[in-house]
């Protein structure tokens, strides 16, 4: 369960914290979605994160894949979706 539970604005923080940069939305079926660009010890810790989230979330699983190409994003927010820059 990630709805109610600040999932998405939490995992927004963390990932500034950690200088990285990108988008988290919430998908139609209720997962949620989560880009980031960075350095890869920052990506394996919000990674890390993102697997049991705020105190209150209930996560399932992540599944992680690593995408190669420039960087989209100069910062780190919630958005409607990928696409949103």
């Amino acid at each position: 369960m990630v709805q109610g539970v600040n999932f998405r604005a939490t995992a927004a923080d963390h990932a500034r914290r950690l200088g990285l940069t990108g988008r988290v939305w919430n998908r139609s079926d209720g997962a949620v979605e989560c880009v980031a660009e960075g350095e890869g010890a920052a990506l394996d810790r919000l990674r890390e994160w993102l697997g049991h989230g705020p105190r209150l979330a209930d996560v399932e699983r992540v599944e992680a894949v690593d995408l190669d190409g420039d960087a989209r994003f100069r910062d780190f927010r919630i958005s409607w979706g990928p696409e949103e820059g």
